[in-house]
């Protein structure tokens, strides 16, 4: 079977060349084609040796899931819709704004951690995605997006793994996937624009602050134990207070000196005036030196199942001004995508019917396809 090499950070396909009986080095140039330039075509890959090109042709592919669906909404968000097999179908989403574009993706087909207000986690859990597919989905959107821009320089400056699923819970195949992100020989993010969003499992933070520490994003919701064990059932195994320990364990070596905590507005559920007080003590006091944070308050995108509402704007805001007047840096979200249900997992939900997938399946185009017609799409 073609090894796809989405699958490889550098060093593994360093490793991967000498098994073609290749030079190390090589793997510099082929990773080079591959993720700055986004060719798949070996062919094309002219400084390459011919006989190190038929040897790829051979035994290697380069491969990116099947875009089911793509939209573009009127402020310039576009969203994806990738099949992924078996009926299931993960979600990309592409924000520009004047000084960044920022790719949200998705780790897992579906999430186990089941937080009462997400879209995915009603979905259920189907399986963790690969590294090509978490990869696959930043190397078709930069491409995607510099061919649709008629543009030849980075489109995609950011990246936040905030798309379907708890990143942290398919730690093995994500990390690569970050390395490759990271790598100048790639996309070159730097550690401060690529962002992991954790519900909380505490032993990955650690890994990660050992293994690859970028930013970190922490779902948070509640003020105390009791609402967020009903909120994001994972609390029950790991409670706010070894949380907030991980937390400060991670920032020596993070690139950021503060963690940004995200917090879902709720309409009565966890948006009183007295729960953003006690939010401030928990961040301020935990430890006896606080934590230091930044707070990101998004409003809810209500679904049927869920039996929660959104937050009136003005609760928002008030809720806002108490944590920014309390000395948190506290920004509400705002929304993107509207018109195209740009959030996490509502495109997804509309394809849980089997039989429709494989009909909508049957209608769509490659991901080589949409690449090789950007410009038009």
């Amino acid at each position: 079977m073609a090894a796809n090499l989405l699958e490889f950070d550098l060093e593994g396909l360093a490793a991967f060349c000498e098994t073609l009986g290749e030079k190390r080095f090589r793997s510099v140039q082929l990773f080079r084609w591959i993720h700055q330039r986004g060719e798949a075509e070996f062919a094309r890959m002219t400084d390459l040796a011919k006989s190190f090109r038929d040897k790829l042709a051979q035994h290697a592919t380069v491969k990116v899931p099947e875009v089911l669906s793509q939209h573009l909404s009127r402020d310039g968000t576009v969203k994806w819709l990738f099949d992924v097999g078996s009926g299931n179908a993960i979600e990309t989403v592409f924000i520009p704004e004047e000084d960044r574009g920022t790719l949200c993706i998705s780790s897992q087909a579906g999430c186990a951690v089941g937080c009462r207000f997400c879209s995915t986690g009603h979905q259920g859990f189907s399986r963790n995605l690969t590294t090509a597919e978490i990869l696959g989905q930043l190397w078709f959107a930069e491409h995607f997006m510099r061919r649709h821009l008629g543009r030849a320089d980075r489109v995609v400056t950011n990246v936040v793994m905030m798309g379907m699923g708890e990143p942290l819970q398919n730690y093995d195949l994500l990390l690569p996937a970050l390395r490759v992100m990271l790598s100048d020989h790639a996309y070159g993010l730097s550690r401060r624009r690529l962002t992991v969003s954790t519900s909380g499992v505490v032993p990955m933070i650690d890994r990660l602050a050992r293994d690859c520490p970028v930013a970190l994003a922490v779902s948070l919701h509640a003020p105390e134990d009791g609402l967020r064990d009903r909120l994001v059932p994972l609390n029950r195994k790991y409670p706010i207070h070894e949380l907030l320990d991980a937390c400060l364990r991670y920032l020596p070596g993070a690139p950021r000196d503060f963690i940004t905590f995200e917090y879902c507005m709720l309409d009565g559920v966890n948006d009183h005036p007295d729960q953003a007080h006690r939010l401030l003590r928990l961040l301020r006091d935990h430890g006896g030196r606080g934590v230091p944070a930044k707070i990101n308050l998004i409003p809810f995108n209500p679904f049927p199942a869920s039996g929660l509402r959104r937050s009136p704007a003005a609760r928002v805001q008030a809720f806002a001004a108490a944590l920014n007047n309390g000395g948190i840096v506290t920004t509400v979200r705002k929304t993107r995508g509207d018109d195209i249900d740009a959030a996490c997992g509502q495109l997804a939900g509309d394809v849980q019917d089997r039989t429709g997938v494989r009909v909508r399946m049957a209608r769509s185009r490659s991901a080589l396809q949409l690449l090789d017609t950007g410009r038009n799409t």
